[in-house]
This record gives structure tokens, C-alpha cells and sequence, in this order.
């Protein structure tokens, strides 16, 4: 009756390895590290670049406790691990001498680090310590407002000028253009013009919305819905995606880069302490522009030769110089989407879309100059940067590509890029909050010792109350808590006092089903029935509550998880992770230990449960 079968018991076994394992590298703590990532476009970390690094400290004689090459985020990154801080700060600093010949013109990012000293065979198994958050490591936290009506702004002011040039160019005359809010109006003379006129935007600008005033022959011009839908969200997403190009400079472990509501984007920043430098690089602003390269300087003499008036030298990363006229035939601004594609020959390449404007700029600009060669460049802090260089095949319009890519993975960079130099919309800082690391260790002690002293009280609660049966809750209480803490770490999801706080809670509902079950099994023992049928009766009456309870229970919490963002999401997900864990350990784990304790006991007459309080009002306090 009480008798799992083998498979069972080796599910359970499995299970606790399993939650030792992954456990396991959250008490390893850390090691001193220092982390190389790019701080140009077009300059990216590879392997190569890893054995470079290793090449500088071992010929400065700097002894090294590990280089890894890390890809998992928006940018590679590599990372070195010291077995003190006096050789960390020794090998920053040559390592910026080796990898920075021009300091002020760096090339490459080497900051200040942390890496977990979990050993190699557990990291073999993806088997890592959990991320802490803000308020557990300490560091800084911004909330910042995007500015998308700017954007729509930008975009409206944009429509302005190219309706203004359509008509110009189809020879369309009209007696009034002017912008009203966030529509643009238009004045014709005659009937026969505003119909023309509208023939002409409509099939032109694909995002707009016209509607006609017949009194006044007006045409009123003004963003569709879906239009002003895409600019926001996409206005948000750049920013995102830039920020997070931008923090990868400050060497952050696990940054927090998200959107809060419809507009605005939390930053948070573990272990950072130096506010003024990541508001400087948060901040920062970028701008791409289209050149026409200077053909009449010979290549691979640009360097000896004086560059023309109203020219430019620029480089193509490290590599050679390229020297670009001054005056850009577009910006960035007119570039609405960039993506990774192949072209006729099925080469990697990339595509860009052109707003109107845009699209009528490039045809200007490139009309007559095929075969001639125009350059993107990129300019961050004050300094171009060439991306690319690429040949003029056709004229170029509102749709074209970039060919003599490399790789597919180059032409996702470049495309990303295009899309992510600059940030879409303004943003601005509108809170601002630092977390010291002393406070942050003082949280990750409170909150231990406030979830350990819990889990001391209701283990001796339930072993003196429960006897035997309250210590089979215990343990499956300790394999819930292993299994989740196993979980969160394999998730790599970042632990913050919420997520502390959901822990404990989940300890308080996994020991709740089991004193459903203890009660339930001191039910069918007060009935009068034999011990084994208490057992088997106890846990499956059980089961049917326990289910219901967490069941709605968890639907609250994936609520949470759907609607909720920062600290409430990061509660979420611990507390539906607890649930779905504790319903294993309270049910599963405890009914095993039971099954193996009294289920081959033939002859069982009483049970370890404590005190049975009968209908004849007396107590009896069965043991065996």
C-alpha cells in the first residue's frame, strides 16, 4: 500500500543531486577580475584578442588565475581572474598601457571586476552562483524618461520637408505649407491640384493619414496611429538597445536595462559606485552620417599627402585611413530600419530603409556617381569612426545594401549598429538613487538570518510537534529549499530582497501542505483506522486541498509576473518557482520518506505523528 516503486527513489535522488550541485557555487564567493570590451564600433573582442591579452600579462610576468572569453551579452567581453587585488590593479594597469597606445584615444574598456571562484567542473556544467542585485550588492540606479514626443516631433518635421519636395518635384504648386500641432497643412488653389497632390503623397509616404478639406481645397497630412505606435516603442527599444552597448563600458556584472512603463527605461548598475562616470557614459550621444569618400587623394597615400580643403581623415577602426569630404550627404536621422541580409550572390550584406526624405537625398547624392565609393561614419564623443566603406553599384533611393561583408555575423553587427549609434529620443534623469556596498551587505545578512532563524523555528515547531512526521517535513522542507536556490542559479536569475522575501514565503506555504497532511493523517488515525491506511488516506485527501491552494496561488503570482516590472517581477519569480518546488517536496519527497520509514513495516500498529486527540476526549501520543 505504502510502497513507492524504484524509479520513484531515484527520481528523488536525482532531484537532491541535482539541487546540491546548482547550489552548490553560491558559496564559493568571488575573485578580483578585470574586464576588456571595446569602446569602438569597429573594434570588436575576439579570441584572438583573448590571446593577445594573455600574451601582455604573461610577458609582464602577471600570474593569472583564468581568461575567459564571454559572448553571452550584446557584446563580447573578456575577463581575467586574480588571486588578490594587488595584482589586479597591476595588470589594469598594464594592460591599458599595452592595449591603449594612445590614451587619449583609447581603443579598449579594462574595468574592475568580480568573477565567481566556482570550480571548473561546475562551470562545466553551467553550474553558477546567482547574480545579486542592486540593493543586495549595492551601486547606483536611474530611472530615465525617454522624450518620444521629440521623436514623433523629429518625424513630423521630416514629413514637412518631404512633402515639400514631392510636390516640388512633380511640379505641383500650392499656395500654403504649414505645420499645425501635429499635422501638416496644405493650401491649394484648385480642386484638380489637392486631388494630384494627394495622388502623389499617398503613393510616396506609406506612413501617413490624409484627409481632405473640400471648402478650403486643404489636404491635412498627419501620422497614422500604427506610425506614432512604431516611433514610441521603437524610440524606447534603440535607447535600450544603445544603453546597453554604453554600460558594457563600465564593466558591470548583470546590469539591469529595462522598460518601465510606456516611456521610460531602468538602469541599474551593480557594484558601481562612481555616479558622475556612468551618467557621463549613459548620457553620451552618437550621430551616424553618410560621406562620400575623397577620390581624388590616391589610395595608401593619405598619410603623406595634405588633405584637400573641405575634406576629412578618418580610419576604418585600426586599420587604413580613408578621407571623406566634410559636408555628409545624410544622417542617421533619416535611416528607419537596418538589417542583417544577403544580397543577389547570397553574401552577407546589409539592408537599409530610408524615410522619404532620406530616400530622396541618396538618390540626389549618388545620381551620376557609380562606381564611386561612400563611407558610413559613426561619431561618439566628439570623434568620426568609419564603419564601412562600400562602392556605389546603382543609384541608391529610400531601399539599398551594404555588400562585402565578411561574415553574416559582421553585417549583424553593422546592422545594429545603424540602428543603435544614437539614441532614437532625448532621455533625461529622473531618479536617481546610490546603494552602498556596506548597505548592500548588511541586506544579504539581515535577509540570510531572517530566512535561516524561519526555517529554525518551524523545524523544531514541527519535529517536537509532529515527531517523526514533522521530521520528514523538515527534510523535504530542505530539499524545496535546495531545489529553488538550485533553480534561481541555474536561471542566472539576479537575487534582490524581494527575491529574498519570496524565499521565505515559500518555506511558509511548503510547510503548510505539510501540516495539511500530518493533520489529515492524525484525521484517519482518530477514526480508527490502521496506520498504513492513515498513511496512503492522509496524503491522498490531501493532495486535492493542496492543489487547489497553490494552485490559485500561483495563478496571483503569474499575474505578478505578467504585469508586474522591477522588484515586484523579481518577487514573481521566486514565489511561482517556490510553489511549483514545494509542491514536489511536500508531497513527493515527504510521501517517499514515509513510504521508506513505515512501508514494508507488516505489523505497524501505531505512528510517530504526536498527539491524537480522540472523540472520547482523551489523548493518546502514538510512537513507534
Amino acid at each position: 500500500m505504502n510502497r513507492y516503486p524504484l524509479w520513484k527513489y531515484i527520481v528523488i535522488v536525482a532531484a537532491i543531486i541535482f539541487g546540491i550541485i546548482y547550489t552548490l557555487p553560491n558559496f564559493f564567493g568571488e575573485s578580483p577580475a578585470v574586464q576588456i570590451s571595446s569602446v569602438r564600433s569597429t573594434v570588436k573582442v575576439d579570441t584572438q584578442m583573448m590571446d593577445r591579452v594573455e600574451r601582455i600579462l604573461r610577458d609582464s610576468q602577471i600570474p593569472v588565475d583564468g581568461i575567459y572569453f564571454d559572448a553571452s551579452g550584446m557584446h563580447s567581453t573578456i575577463k581575467v581572474r586574480f588571486t588578490s587585488t594587488d595584482i589586479q590593479f597591476k595588470a589594469k594597469e598594464v594592460l591599458e598601457s599595452k592595449l591603449n597606445t594612445d590614451p587619449q584615444d583609447p581603443t579598449f574598456s579594462i574595468a574592475f571586476n568580480l568573477l565567481p571562484n566556482t570550480p571548473q567542473w561546475l562551470q562545466s556544467l553551467h553550474a553558477l552562483p546567482m547574480y545579486l542585485g542592486l540593493d543586495l550588492r549595492g551601486g547606483v540606479h536611474f530611472l530615465m524618461q525617454v522624450d518620444v514626443d521629440a521623436a514623433i516631433n523629429s518625424r513630423i518635421q521630416g514629413l514637412q520637408i518631404s512633402a515639400r519636395n514631392l510636390l516640388r518635384e512633380n511640379g505641383i504648386r500650392y499656395s500654403g505649407l504649414v505645420r499645425v500641432r501635429d499635422t501638416v497643412e496644405l493650401q491649394f488653389n484648385d480642386p484638380q491640384t489637392r486631388q494630384r497632390a494627394e495622388k502623389i503623397l499617398t503613393g510616396q509616404l506609406s506612413e501617413i493619414t490624409l484627409r481632405e478639406e473640400a471648402e478650403g481645397n486643404k489636404l491635412i497630412i498627419a501620422l497614422s496611429a500604427d506610425a506614432i505606435k512604431q516611433i514610441r516603442e521603437n524610440s524606447v527599444k534603440q535607447n535600450i538597445a544603445t544603453l546597453s552597448k554604453r554600460v558594457n563600458e563600465l564593466g558591470v556584472n548583470e546590469p539591469v536595462i529595462q522598460q518601465q512603463g510606456a516611456d521610460r527605461i531602468v538602469v541599474q548598475l551593480p557594484g558601481v559606485q562612481d555616479v558622475s562616470r556612468a551618467k557621463d557614459i549613459i548620457g553620451r550621444t552618437a550621430t551616424l552620417e553618410v560621406r562620400m569618400v575623397d577620390e581624388s587623394i590616391t589610395r595608401g597615400t593619405e598619410e603623406s599627402v595634405a588633405v584637400p580643403l573641405g575634406s576629412e581623415i578618418f580610419r576604418q577602426g585600426k586599420g587604413a585611413p580613408v578621407i571623406l569630404y566634410k559636408e555628409p550627404v545624410l544622417t542617421g536621422e533619416y535611416i528607419s530600419n537596418a538589417s542583417a541580409s544577403f544580397d543577389q550572390y547570397q553574401q552577407p550584406a546589409v539592408s537599409i530603409d530610408l524615410n522619404g526624405d532620406g530616400g530622396r537625398k541618396m538618390r540626389q547624392a549618388t545620381r551620376g556617381k557609380i562606381g564611386k565609393l561612400m563611407a558610413i561614419v559613426l561619431f561618439e564623443k566628439g570623434k568620426g569612426e568609419v564603419l564601412t566603406v562600400a562602392s556605389i553599384r546603382d543609384e541608391l533611393g529610400s531601399k539599398f545594401q551594404i555588400t562585402g561583408m565578411d561574415t553574416p555575423e559582421a553585417a549583424t553587427d553593422l546592422a545594429l549598429l545603424l540602428r543603435a549609434g544614437s539614441l532614437a529620443a532625448p532621455m533625461q534623469i529622473i531618479e536617481e538613487r546610490t546603494i552602498g556596498p556596506q548597505l548592500g551587505a548588511e541586506n544579504i545578512t539581515k535577509g540570510f538570518l531572517s530566512t535561516l532563524y524561519g526555517f529554525v523555528a518551524v523545524s523544531l515547531f514541527m519535529i517536537v510537534y509532529y515527531m517523526v512526521f514533522g521530521f520528514f517535513s523538515v527534510i523535504a522542507l530542505s530539499v524545496n529549499v535546495l531545489l529553488l536556490i538550485a533553480i534561481l542559479s541555474l536561471m542566472q536569475i539576479t537575487l534582490t530582497l524581494p527575491g529574498i522575501a519570496a524565499i521565505a514565503l515559500a518555506l511558509g506555504m511548503a510547510i503548510d501542505s505539510n501540516v495539511l497532511i500530518n493533520e489529515r493523517i492524525r484525521e484517519e488515525l482518530r477514526a480508527n483506522n490502521s496506520p498504513q491506511t492513515a498513511i496512503a488516506n492522509g496524503f491522498g485527501h490531501a493532495w486535492a486541498t493542496i492543489l487547489d491552494s497553490n494552485v490559485t496561488t500561483l495563478i496571483a503570482g503569474v499575474a505578478l509576473l505578467v504585469f508586474g516590472t522591477g522588484p515586484i517581477r523579481g518577487f514573481a519569480v521566486v514565489h511561482v518557482l517556490g510553489i511549483l518546488t514545494s509542491l514536489f517536496s511536500s508531497v513527493f519527497v515527504s510521501r517517499g520518506l514515509a513510504n521508506l520509514w513505515y512501508g514494508r513495516r507488516k505489523k505497524l500498529t501505531s505512528l510517530s505523528i504526536g498527539q491524537i486527540w480522540r472523540p472520547d476526549n482523551t489523548a493518546t501520543n502514538d510512537k513507534k
